[in-house]
């Protein structure tokens, strides 16, 4: 009897070891029905000190719309806007949010206003895609960001991020809640947020090791949970005991190569097949100068003159012609196109030729 105690305890300790580098499942997934919408409004910002729109037609209209709710009838020929702004008001609503929740909201300059910084957000609503309105945003707005001086002839600018932009945090208040329906015919339903059949199927083991015989992995991006009888009428508990649940996610051969700010990034499932590599650079400097030809003292006649010169530099980089092994990590890798004495750039261009060569097992994403 021991030893079988001893052979389930082994066990146990191995399976949890195997689990240790798992991911939370509530980092892993989203419970279908418990989604976030968006929000979109059209509203004025007032108080920008000069920095607003410039006399525009829509953001004139705006204001006499807005005076006109509290009884003050102004023709909008006769009003100036360069202290208001036209903006559009965004935001996310999360599920289960009640009537009198708080959450940000994004607002961006819509017209020809310069800044935001010191504007008041007037009350707006924001509307849902059906048209209804779920939210009321109002208040001062944030900008993470500044424009100083005139500008212009004999002047100068100075701007700092997007000035244009702002952020209101807890500026809208929830007057609607949005209908959530968790639990479908005794089943929730897991939706990966990286959909992956190997992930998918990890997931469903995982949770029937904790409740048996309940999950099953419909595709690569669902998993279907049926409601175990323990926890009928107590969904809030079973969701959570979900979310606590560990699994390891399996990661796709990846490279993302960015070649506006030059990054590289790679998962460590890359594999790289046996292929020789060359690097070489060729480089032509080419340098112009302005001499200056003096005539003589006391020569009659004589006027100076500007010479040109032009210089011409050619220097090639003497290139490396390296074979690489068949090579079981990412690491590896790097390590060999480092041994090339290759900036970020020029691995980009490699990692290119080395997809078209079929030598990189990976795919390879150019944002």
């Amino acid at each position: 009897m021991l030893p079988r105690l001893l052979l389930l305890a082994v066990s146990l300790a191995l399976a949890a070891l195997a689990r240790a580098d798992g991911s939370r499942l509530k980092d892993l997934v989203v419970v279908e029905g418990g989604r976030d919408n968006q929000l979109v409004g059209y509203g004025i910002v007032a108080g920008l000190a000069g920095d607003g729109d410039k006399n525009s037609e829509a953001t004139l209209r705006s204001i006499s719309n807005a005076l006109q709710r509290f009884g003050i009838s102004i023709p909008a020929t006769t009003l100036k806007s360069s202290n208001a702004a036209a903006v559009m008001i965004t935001a996310d609503i999360g599920p289960f949010l009640k009537p009198g929740a708080r959450i940000d909201v994004t607002v961006a300059a819509l017209g020809e206003a310069k800044s935001l910084q010191g504007g008041v957000l007037l009350q707006t609503p924001l509307l849902g895609a059906d048209g209804a309105v779920y939210a009321v945003a109002q208040g001062p707005v944030a900008v993470g960001g500044f424009i100083g001086g005139g500008g212009g002839p004999g002047g100068a600018t100075v701007q700092k991020n997007h000035p244009t932009v702002a952020l209101i945090t807890n500026g809208a208040i929830v007057e609607r809640e949005i209908p959530a329906t968790v639990v479908r015919d005794g089943v929730i339903r897991l939706l990966l947020h990286q959909p992956d059949f190997t992930t998918a199927a990890r997931i469903a083991d995982e949770v029937n090791i904790r409740f048996p015989g309940t999950a099953r992995a419909q595709d690569a991006a669902t998993v279907a949970v049926a409601m175990p009888p323990d926890f009928i009428g107590n969904e809030v508990s079973f969701v959570a005991s979900l979310g606590a649940i560990e699994a390891r996610p399996d990661t796709a051969a990846r490279i993302v190569l960015n070649e506006r700010t030059g990054t590289i990034v790679a998962t460590s499932t890359v594999r790289l097949s046996q292929v020789a590599i060359s690097h070489g650079a060729l480089t032509i400097k080419i340098a112009s100068t302005l001499g200056v030809s003096q005539p003589g003292p006391f020569s009659p006649g004589g006027t100076t003159a500007v010479v040109p010169s032009t210089s011409t530099e050619v220097t090639e980089v003497k290139g490396g012609f390296q074979v690489v092994e068949e090579l079981p990590s990412v690491e590896e890798l790097a390590q060999a196109l480092n041994a090339l004495g290759v900036s970020s750039r020029e691995m980009m261009a490699i990692f290119q030729s080395l997809k078209r060569a079929g030598a990189l097992q990976a795919e390879v994403v150019i944002n």
